[in-house]
């Protein structure tokens, strides 16, 4: 008797959505939940409603550009190493032999 399995060639690949990669799905929604907070803030301020939605498209569009910027230039990963790379000291300085001593000990 044969057995069929399904493969699931997939496992251990970031989640990709229209191009945009792992975290920038979430920072893409985030944006359109914002959007539309603004939206709703300026409409009730008593703001003209085209007024409100030329805002919005226009700060629309530049999310979409630059979150797809963002995914396009560091992949999955990328922008979290370039935020960690800040942190690294170009030197380090050690004006102590003390931490050797008890090394060697």
């Amino acid at each position: 008797m044969n057995s069929v399995y399904k493969i699931n060639k997939g496992i251990n690949k970031p989640i990709e959505f229209k191009g945009l990669k792992a975290q920038y799905i979430g920072y893409l929604g985030i944006g359109v939940i914002l959007l539309l907070i603004v939206f709703a803030v300026l409409y009730i301020s008593g703001a003209n409603m085209f007024l409100c939605l030329g805002i919005i498209f226009i700060l629309g569009t530049l999310l979409f550009m630059g979150v797809y910027k963002l995914s396009d230039t560091y992949g999955e990963h990328g922008l979290i190493k370039k935020l960690a790379k800040r942190s690294i000291p170009a030197s380090l300085t050690g004006r102590t032999r003390k931490i050797f001593i008890h090394l060697k000990k």
